[in-house]
C-alpha cells in the first residue's frame, strides 16, 4: 500500500522543499470528504500507479486509508516529470464520472495503404459506480482502413461497457483513426 505524509503548509516554498527531497505533491478530495494535502515519494507513487490491477488503488495518509483514482496530473514542461497529482476518493455505491484509459490492439489495414494510426483520445469519461467501471477499454483497430476512425458513438454501438456504465463524451468525438501519411 502506498503511504504518504500530510503537508503542514500548502505554500509554494514548502512544495519546492518537498520536491527537492523526492516527494510528489498531491491532493485527495471527494464529496463529503475533507480535502487532504499530502505528499508521496515520487518513485513509489509512479511504481504503484503503473502496476495497479484496477482503476482505483489504496493509499494511506496520516493513518487513514483511502481508495483513490487519479483525477488529474501536471507534468513539468521540460523534463516531463510529474509535478502534482489530484486524487479523488472512489466512494463505493456512488455514481460518478471516471476517466478510463483506452488501449488499442491489432494493426490497421490502412497502414499498408500508406496510412498512420493516430490516437486522439487516450482516456474517455465513463459514468457509473466504481465497482462497475472497467480498468481499461480495449479497442480492436485491425479493421480500420485509411481515412476511417472510431468515434464515441461507434464505441457505444460496440457494447464494450457494462450495462450500468455510460460514455459521457460527445458522440461525434474521434477516439482513434488512420490518416494519410505525408
Amino acid at each position: 500500500m502506498l503511504e504518504g505524509i500530510v503537508r503542514d503548509s500548502i505554500g509554494k516554498s514548502n512544495a519546492k522543499k518537498l520536491r527537492r527531497d523526492g516527494y510528489l505533491i498531491a491532493n485527495i478530495y471527494a464529496n463529503g470528504v475533507e480535502n487532504v494535502h499530502c505528499a508521496f515519494k515520487h518513485g513509489e507513487f509512479v511504481r504503484t500507479v503503473r502496476h495497479k490491477d484496477s482503476l482505483a488503488f489504496p493509499v494511506k495518509v496520516d493513518g487513514k486509508e483511502y481508495n483513490v483514482v487519479v483525477q488529474e496530473y501536471q507534468l513539468h514542461p521540460v523534463n516531463g516529470m510529474i509535478l502534482h497529482v489530484d486524487l479523488r476518493v472512489a466512494l463505493p455505491n456512488t455514481v460518478s464520472d471516471y476517466l478510463v484509459p483506452i488501449e488499442t490492439v491489432g494493426i490497421p489495414k490502412g497502414i499498408k495503404n500508406k496510412g498512420v494510426l493516430v490516437i486522439t483520445k487516450r482516456r474517455v469519461r465513463v459514468r457509473g459506480k466504481i465497482e462497475d467501471i472497467p480498468n481499461k477499454i480495449t479497442l480492436d483497430v485491425s479493421d480500420l482502413d485509411r481515412d476511417e476512425s472510431i468515434l464515441i458513438r461507434d464505441m457505444e454501438e460496440m457494447n464494450i461497457l457494462p450495462e450500468n456504465c455510460k460514455l459521457m463524451d460527445k458522440p461525434h468525438v474521434s477516439v482513434c483513426g488512420v490518416i494519410k501519411a505525408r
